[in-house]
């Protein structure tokens, strides 16, 4: 058979419902409010064929930034040739979800607060930057009751 260029070509695994997903979408997807300027992640449902993103977005991040009763509008950053151009792609509610990207730095928002207030009420100055994993301090292994070992390998040998 001819090679398909298709609208949907290439998209069997991709489209696929996960595993003990199948069946009708579930109402809680429809309860989810959405609004502009919230970060969505792009994962068409293959339940829903009406609104179902071009498969280049599926599995994209993007931001709102329209919304309408049953669709919300995103913006996706599209890389062609040496540039980015910006996407505007109207979507169903049914192919979003919200994103936890900023979940962690969130998180650490709240944490630095927490602790500057804290600090704060203490009198002193506390550092909340971020600091890298340094390396692990020296230390000497002891052969004492570790005797060491001469370790070979293990010849070839089929077994037909």
């Amino acid at each position: 058979m001819p090679h398909s260029y298709g609208y949907r070509a290439r998209t069997r695994d991709m489209f696929k419902r996960g595993f003990k997903e199948h069946g009708p979408i579930k109402l809680s997807t429809y309860l989810v409010n959405y609004q502009i300027g919230d970060i969505v992640d792009i994962k068409a449902n293959a339940a829903q064929q009406k609104g179902m993103p071009h498969k280049f977005y599926h599995g994209r991040t993007g931001i709102i930034y329209n919304v309408t009763p049953r669709a919300v509008g995103v913006i996706i950053n599209k890389v062609v040739g040496n540039r980015y151009i910006e996407k505007r792609v109207n979507i169903r509610v049914e192919h979003i979800k919200h994103s936890k990207c900023r979940q962690e730095f969130l998180d650490r928002v709240k944490r630095n607060h927490d602790a500057h207030v804290e600090a704060r009420a203490k009198g002193e100055r506390v550092n909340l930057k971020r600091q890298p994993v340094l390396p692990r301090a020296a230390h000497t292994v002891s052969i004492k009751d570790n005797a060491p070992q001469t370790m070979t390998p293990v010849p070839y040998e089929t077994t037909i």
